[in-house]
């Protein structure tokens, strides 16, 4: 009877040890997936937010309104604009009316606002090189006064997503490093609490991939049964964000999505399989006396 309770309550332990070892794994891996989900959209943010950094076209007060339709139609035909917006001088002044909550052509006796046209270009484009060049060529329209855009902004823009971009990757690297630690140590531990088992298996004349084998392959379904709970969680984070991020839109596709969980649960079977690897032949070559430090 005590030994059927002894045995029971081994079991217990192994299967709580267990059950601890894969939630620390789906946890590490489902930091990691957060990270990954980062790097594969940081540059679909930059876009977004290059892509609505838009300039002001800017017509003579004696443009006709057939030749700037005619303009707005030139310019939605190049390669470089993604979409433009007509603002007639009446919508500029009712715009303006309402943010300064002041009636100021009453005031004024006229309206001195211009028509103008906002050019929302495509991200490739929306750098400081670029835009010299596509400044110039707007202003050669014979209906345009000229050409304003935030120059400091944009500058600034592209510098910060540069140093953003350099800072993701080391801290990608650094949490890679940390991930693999992390796992690989809990993977030890838990080869650690059976090193007398590989030794009685040693002595009884077992060959080592005789000895590793059941060990890799708890490990490996241990880091896929992590790695799916990783993915269940990411899944939810994913909802999540792309709720609250809904005015940007999805932050990811389904491309993406199958990338990003294709390497969740490729990092979490190799991992897992090759630290059991070395940890299991460590145990395998000591002798008796060192099992007891």
């Amino acid at each position: 009877m005590g030994k059927n309770l002894e045995i029971k309550l081994i079991r217990r332990r192994l299967r709580s040890a267990y059950i601890t070892t894969t939630v620390s794994i789906s946890l590490v891996l489902f930091m990691l997936g957060i990270m990954g989900l980062l790097i594969l959209n940081a540059r679909k943010l930059s876009d977004y937010v290059k892509e609505n950094i838009g300039f002001s076209v800017i017509l003579n007060d004696d443009a006709k309104e057939a030749d700037v339709l005619a303009l707005q139609k030139n310019l939605d035909a190049t390669q470089y604009v993604k979409s433009t917006e007509y603002i007639s001088k009446e919508k500029a002044a009712s715009e303006l009316q309402a943010e300064l909550d002041e009636d100021f052509i009453k005031f004024l006796g006229f309206n001195p606002l211009l028509a103008s046209i906002n050019v929302h270009l495509y991200a490739e484009y929306a750098n400081p090189d670029s835009l010299k060049t596509i400044e110039k060529n707007f202003q050669q329209y014979p209906q345009v006064k000229e050409v304003f855009y935030q120059k400091n902004l944009l500058y600034m823009l592209n510098e910060n997503v540069k140093k953003i971009s350099v800072i993701i990757l080391l801290f990608s690297a650094m949490l890679f490093i940390i991930s693999f630690t992390l796992i690989n140590n809990t993977i030890r531990l838990v080869v650690y609490s059976k090193r007398f088992i590989i030794n009685t298996m040693r002595l009884v004349g077992a060959t080592s991939s005789f000895i590793r084998r059941p060990f890799i392959f708890r490990s490996t379904v241990q880091g896929l049964l992590g790695a799916l709970l990783a993915i269940v969680m990411l899944t939810c984070f994913i909802f999540l964000a792309n709720h609250e991020l809904k005015d940007i839109g999805s932050i990811v596709d389904e491309k993406i999505i199958g990338i990003l969980f294709f390497l969740v649960v490729v990092f979490g079977i190799l991992i897992t399989g090759v630290s059991t690897y070395f940890a299991v032949n460590k145990y395998i070559r000591i002798t008796a006396d060192e099992l007891y430090l």
